[in-house]
This record gives structure tokens, C-alpha cells and sequence, in this order.
């Protein structure tokens, strides 16, 4: 049973600023036709999932991921509050395979956290995706790790991305996601973590085990962000 919790995020917070004029549509219409947005052409897969802060597992947030491919090896996304048009941007997760996570240096390994709990128990999944497609990609996340940052403090009510990026972790274990997040999602996406993890048990995640160096949050110690003053190096003129 998961622990209980606060319900989802309102996608309706204010964010302060005038409406867009017709002019700046205009502009964009314009530039749309002639810029070729290679980058943003090149994400090929949505994913959602839940990450926590990696100081406070009681803030959970929901998070869709706009992903694409560099290689075999590493992926990059956009995070997203929600997967509609005027979803706020509030961070990015880098994904990498085993093969690479081990070569990190030890300190590095602990802003990564693994992804097999989330594969296996159905709770990262692909919106409107058939589960035997899902699972065909998913086979490989299972083995990876990944580094969140989040800008954007939305669940705090922030109406702009105040303050410094934190880190981000995700689950491990039953019981730790919030009862009502997992209610709310599954039924807006007709969608069953249960169902989709007796079909994922097959899976495998990292092949030397989830290295004891990432998800350092279960450590009992969290990882939070804050800025230090020091010299600024500048080039003399």
C-alpha cells in the first residue's frame, strides 16, 4: 500500500506576464516556417513517470519526459508538468546505460539514480502506447540510469522557476510513491500499474545489480542544492 499523500499538482497556477499579441503569433508562424528545430524534431517517445526531491521524498511530482536519442548509450528529456500545450518546462533528465554509469567517477554516481523498480513495477510507462510496444523499449530503460534536475518548484506554487535547480530521485521500493498520485494517474490514463507489472517481471535490470553508489538518498542522507561564494576567475583585459 502506498503511503498516503497530497493530491495531484493543479496545472492551473498563474504564471505572471501579458497574453501573447497577435504580432509575436504571427512572428512564430513566420519563424516556424523557416527554422527546422532539429533538436525538438529529433524526441520520438513520452514517458511518464514520478520523481521526488532528493533531499525530501515527501514532494513527489509527476513528470512527463520528452525524450530522444544520442546513441545506444545515452538519452536526453524534457521534463514537462503535464503532456498538454501549455505544459510548463521545469527540468531535464539525462539517461545513460550500465556500461557508462560505471565508468563515472564515485562522486558523480551519486546524482544518478537507477530505473529497474520503476520499469518493472508499471509505474514509468508510455501514454497511449499498447503495453507489448511499451515493453520493447522499456526492456532497455530497465538497465539504465538517470540524472534529474528540476528548475521548476510548481508543487511549492511557484509561479516562476524560482530558485536553484535540485536534484531529483525516483522510487525503488513498494509503498513509497503517494497513494493518491498513482490514483489519479492510472485513472486519467485508463491504465493499471498492477496489470503491467505482472507482465514486466521478465524483465532484467542492471547486470551487475543497482550499483550501491546511485539513488544515495537511501543512504539516509539526501543530496540538496545551494550556491557557495568563491573567486571569480576572469580574464584580464
Amino acid at each position: 500500500m502506498a503511503a498516503a499523500g497530497p493530491g495531484p499538482i493543479s496545472k492551473s497556477i498563474h504564471i505572471p506576464g501579458e497574453p501573447s499579441k497577435t504580432s509575436t503569433s504571427m512572428l512564430e508562424t513566420g519563424t516556424e516556417l523557416i527554422q527546422n528545430f532539429a533538436p525538438i524534431k529529433n524526441v520520438h517517445e513520452h514517458l511518464c513517470a514520478f520523481h521526488f526531491y532528493a533531499h525530501d521524498m515527501t514532494r513527489q511530482i509527476e513528470t512527463h519526459h520528452f525524450c530522444s536519442h544520442i546513441n545506444e548509450d545515452v538519452r536526453q528529456c524534457l521534463l514537462y508538468d503535464s503532456p498538454e500545450k501549455n505544459a510548463r518546462l521545469i527540468g531535464v533528465e539525462y539517461m545513460v546505460s550500465e556500461k557508462l554509469f560505471l565508468t563515472l567517477p564515485d562522486e558523480e554516481k551519486k546524482l544518478w539514480h537507477s530505473h529497474e523498480y520503476e520499469v518493472k513495477s508499471g509505474v514509468l510507462f508510455m501514454p497511449g502506447i499498447p503495453g507489448p510496444i511499451q515493453r520493447q523499449g522499456l526492456e532497455k530503460v530497465c538497465k539504465t540510469y538517470g540524472k534529474v534536475f528540476h528548475f521548476w518548484q510548481f508543487d511549492k506554487g511557484d509561479t516562476l522557476p524560482l530558485g536553484l535547480p535540485q536534484l531529483m530521485m525516483a522510487f525503488t521500493v513498494d509503498g513509497q510513491l503517494h497513494e493518491q498520485l498513482a490514483t489519479d494517474v492510472q485513472e486519467r490514463y485508463n491504465y493499471s500499474f498492477q496489470e503491467e507489472r505482472e507482465k514486466r517481471q521478465y524483465m532484467s535490470g542492471p547486470d551487475y545489480g543497482i550499483n550501491p553508489l546511485g539513488n544515495s538518498w537511501t543512504s539516509g542522507k539526501g543530496l540538496k542544492t545551494v550556491l557557495r561564494e568563491t573567486d571569480c576567475q576572469r580574464t584580464e583585459l
